[in-house]
C-alpha cells in the first residue's frame, strides 16, 4: 500500500497545532453559513451561474490588485480587489441585456469566460504571486490570514443579520415579485440588497477560501436542502447548516486524510446533495408503501 494512503493525522496532533488551524476553520464555518443561507436565493432564482461568474470575477480582482502593486506601484489590498470586481460583476449581471439583443445566459457566459481568461493572463505577468492566483481559482484555504477572517466575519454576520431582519420582505420580493409590487414593497431595492449581499460575500470568501469551495457553498447547500421539500424558513436553516458542515467538515477531512482543503469542502458539499437524494427517495418509497 502507498505509505501516503496509510498516513493519517490524529486528534492529539490536531489539538497540539490547533492555534494554526483555528482561523481557517472559523473562516470556513462563517463563510459556509452565510453562503449556505444565500444559496437559497441563488438556486430558487436560477442564478447558479451568476455565482460562478462572480467567483471568477473575484479571482480577477485579486490578480489585478497584485498587478497594480507590483507593476504600477499602487498598493491595493487583494481582498478589496476581489470584493470590488465581484460587485462590478454583480451590478453588470443585474442589468437587462435585451437592449443589446443578448440573453441573460449570454451575459453570464461572457462574464465567466472573460474574467476567468483575464485572471490567467494577468496571473502570467505576476509569477511571484502565482500561488495566490491558483489559490483563488481552485481553492486552498490551508491558511487564512487574520484580515481575511475579519472581512469574512464582518460581511457574513452583517449579511445574516440583515437578511433575518428583512426576511419576509426579501423572500416575498424574490419569489413573488408581482404580489410584492401589489403590496407596495420596494422590489428593486430588495433585489439590490440580495444581489449586493451575494457579491460581497462571494468576494471576501473567494479571497480567503478560493473560488471552487465558494461556488459549492453558494449552490450545493440549497440544492441539498430543497431536495427535502421543506417550508421556506426550514429550507434556509438547512441550507445554512449544510454550508457550515461543508466548510468545517471539509477542512477537518482534508487535515486528517491529507487532501487539498478546497476539493474536500466541495466534495463534502456534493455528498450532502447525494445524501438528501437518498433521504428523499426513501421517504417517497415509505410514503408510497404506506398509501398502497
Amino acid at each position: 500500500m502507498d505509505p501516503q494512503l496509510a498516513e493519517t493525522s490524529t486528534w492529539a496532533q490536531f489539538w497540539d497545532a490547533y492555534e494554526l488551524f483555528r482561523d481557517p476553520m472559523l473562516c470556513a464555518l462563517i463563510a459556509g453559513c452565510a453562503l449556505g443561507f444565500l444559496s437559497v436565493y441563488v438556486v430558487l432564482r436560477r442564478m447558479v451561474f451568476v455565482s460562478a461568474a462572480v467567483t471568477q470575477s473575484a479571482g480577477l480582482g485579486v490578480a489585478l490588485a497584485f498587478f497594480a502593486q507590483i507593476h504600477v506601484g499602487v498598493p491595493i489590498e487583494p481582498t478589496l480587489g476581489a470584493v470590488g470586481m465581484a460587485l462590478v460583476a454583480t451590478m453588470l449581471l443585474m442589468t437587462d441585456p435585451s437592449r443589446l439583443r443578448l440573453t441573460h445566459e449570454s451575459m453570464l457566459g461572457l462574464a465567466y469566460a472573460l474574467t476567468g481568461g483575464a485572471a490567467i493572463l494577468v496571473g502570467d505577468r505576476i509569477s511571484q504571486e502565482a500561488h495566490d492566483i491558483q489559490g483563488i481559482l481552485f481553492g486552498t484555504a490551508v491558511l487564512v490570514e487574520r484580515p481575511q477572517l475579519i472581512a469574512v466575519t464582518v460581511v457574513g454576520t452583517t449579511t445574516l443579520f440583515l437578511h433575518l431582519w428583512w426576511f419576509r420582505g426579501l423572500t416575498f420580493a424574490s419569489f413573488d415579485r408581482t404580489g410584492a409590487m401589489v403590496q407596495g414593497l420596494p422590489v428593486r431595492m430588495l433585489d439590490a440588497v440580495v444581489m449586493i449581499s451575494i457579491g460581497l460575500m462571494v468576494g471576501v470568501s473567494a479571497r480567503a477560501l478560493g473560488a471552487l469551495p465558494v461556488f459549492a457553498f453558494s449552490t450545493l447547500s440549497a440544492i441539498a436542502a430543497l431536495m427535502l421539500d421543506l417550508r421556506l424558513p426550514w429550507t434556509f436553516l438547512l441550507a445554512t447548516l449544510a454550508g457550515a458542515i461543508s466548510g468545517l467538515g471539509g477542512y477537518l477531512f482534508a487535515y486528517f486524510y491529507n487532501f487539498p482543503v478546497g476539493g474536500s469542502q466541495t466534495v463534502l458539499a456534493s455528498a450532502l446533495v447525494v445524501l438528501a437524494m437518498i433521504v428523499r427517495a426513501l421517504r417517497q418509497l415509505f410514503t408510497h408503501g404506506t398509501s398502497s
